[in-house]
């Protein structure tokens, strides 16, 4: 008798809190597991709310050669390897915005600030120096979280009504308001973690002819789309005190550790 082949793999993760410790941006609980993907040629791709910039020092740093999705899934990246139809760079990546443009992002998020005089500030208010006070980071990986292509991170310092109403005039603008760990984010209605997913698996399937199974390690509201989006997620206990609800369909493991030791777990409980 003749088993049947296993799918292949694709395993996409959250950054902060996840495979990065929340405070340090540590990773080194995950070293085990990360060199066993790489070992089995298993795709692990990024999945989260940072810029390009600041996930290509990290992909270089782990010898990574998949795709990544940033800005909470409002930009794809994609090597030379994935590509189709499109042209990679002099670097040998290709570029996608499903997503809208930062300039739209802030022309709109100014214009209602001045008529509806909210009380909030995105990284566009921000100098260097309060990036890096708000999200921990140094000077450099501050200047990289600056460099935002469709998406906009932001302190909301007004009432809980008032982010409600916000909501709502985004929403008439084509845009969508979305959780993280330390922000909110505004991005193209049309983007977002699932969607992203979604799309590089119907591409890995054109590539390869085969679906994968796909894996998801998320800890913050903003990942609720990406558990929702793949076949095994993971939940991993998060810094924060927020309520994170998942669709009862999904396959589910929630973390007793935080962080790259959660992610760690996760995939143990996962793959063995």
């Amino acid at each position: 008798m003749t088993s049947t082949p296993q799918p292949p793999l694709l395993v996409f993760t959250d950054l902060d809190g996840s495979l990065l410790d929340h405070a340090s941006y540590d990773y080194t609980p995950a070293l085990a597991w990360l060199a066993r993907l790489k070992k089995d040629a298993v795709p692990l791709i990024i999945n989260t709310s940072k810029t390009a910039a600041e996930v290509m020092v990290l992909h270089q740093t782990l010898e990574l050669v998949s795709p990544f999705i940033t800005e909470n899934g409002a930009s794809i990246h994609l090597p030379a390897s994935w590509c189709l139809d499109e042209t990679p760079d002099d670097r040998g990546w290709a570029d996608i915005v499903l997503g809208v443009p930062y300039r739209r992002i802030r022309d709109v998020l100014e214009a209602i600030r001045s008529t509806e005089r909210f009380r909030f500030r995105g990284f566009g208010d921000f100098s260097i120096k309060e990036v890096a006070e708000h999200t921990g980071l140094d000077s450099q990986g501050a200047e990289l979280a600056h460099l935002r292509e469709a998406s906009e991170p932001l302190i909301w310092e007004d009432t809980d009504e008032a982010l409600e109403r916000f909501r709502l005039l985004l929403i008439g603008a084509g845009l969508s308001l979305t959780r993280g760990g330390r922000f909110y984010h505004v991005l193209g209605d049309n983007s977002g973690k699932g969607r992203a997913i979604a799309w590089l698996v119907d591409r890995y399937h054109l590539l390869k002819g085969r679906r994968p199974m796909t894996i998801g390690l998320g800890d913050g509201p903003n990942d609720v789309a990406m558990l929702e989006s793949v076949d095994r997620a993971v939940l991993i206990r998060g810094e924060h005190d927020l309520t994170i609800n998942i669709a009862e369909t999904v396959q589910l493991y929630t973390t007793t550790q935080k962080g790259p030791a959660g992610w760690s777990e996760g995939l143990d409980h996962w793959l063995g």
